[in-house]
């Protein structure tokens, strides 16, 4: 008998739903959960039919509630860099450098690894009853999947240093005050509302979406505005500027192809 997929995928149109499929253990991310999904997004790059992947976890209580300890609980200091480094450029900077928009779908607790996971993608959708924090400080750690970073430049760095010094959740209102979610909706409406986002997002350029992607992920690097005007200059060599001006003139939506 076949093991039971980590992660499944149901498509809508040109979204596809990804759900992390671990209930039991509240989705926590474990070596095998992350290879799973790291070959996913790798391949989504090449799926001219998906435009946009939605990312959320199965059953009601969490997104993902974090990394899977018992992996790691024996690791030493060159281990737990080998396991950073491997999870960042596995998944997290993968999902952050999609070329396809991904957004989390975030209901219930989001939590270590599973915040970072949803700080990797470009939208984050809450439900109002997630709880989202970085706890790493109380089992001796940091968060080492991006979340310093990620965080910080989401937030700002002060309120990104007290959630993480003080290793406390954030409720869905403050979460939206602080701009760490663009939403917060019922918990029944959630993936309505990530379709709903989704569906806007799609029905833009695939190949802006890229550029724009990577010009915001180089915001506050000192090549920033370099990679601005590079992305900017090349959207002019892409069929979907000539199909995007033309149907401005004309009146009408524009009909991009795929990548």
């Amino acid at each position: 008998m076949s093991e039971a997929p980590l992660v499944t995928e149901e498509l809508h149109g040109n979204i596809a739903c990804w759900t992390l499929q671990r209930p039991k253990q509240l989705n926590a991310l474990n070596g095998a959960l992350i290879e799973a999904l790291g070959a996913m997004v790798e391949e989504v790059q090449h799926r001219d039919e998906v435009r946009c992947v939605i990312l959320t976890g199965s059953g009601d209580k969490a997104f993902v509630a974090g990394a899977d300890i018992k992996e790691f609980a024996d690791f030493d200091s060159v281990a737990g860099r080998r396991l950073a480094e491997h999870g960042q450029r596995t998944l997290f900077d993968a999902i952050a450098l999609s070329s396809k928009p991904f957004i989390a779908a975030i209901g219930g607790f989001a939590l270590g690894g599973g915040l970072e996971l949803a700080l990797a993608c470009h939208v984050r959708i809450a439900s109002d009853n997630a709880r989202m924090g970085l706890p790493e400080v109380t089992l001796g750690l940091i968060p080492g999947y991006g979340g310093t970073q990620r965080l910080s430049r989401i937030i700002g760095r002060g309120r990104a240093m007290e959630m993480i010094l003080s290793a406390r959740m954030v409720k869905a209102a403050e979460a939206l005050g602080c701009g760490l979610v663009s939403a917060s909706v019922p918990r029944e409406s959630l993936m309505e509302e990530a379709l709903r986002v989704a569906q806007g997002l799609a029905a833009n350029s695939p190949k802006a979406l890229a550029a724009a992607i990577r010009a915001v992920q180089a915001s506050g690097t000192p090549e920033g505005y370099e990679v601005e005007i590079d992305q900017f200059g090349r959207c002019f060599a892409n069929e979907d500027f000539k199909e995007g001006v033309a149907a401005f003139l004309e009146k009408r939506k524009p009909d991009f192809p795929g990548k």
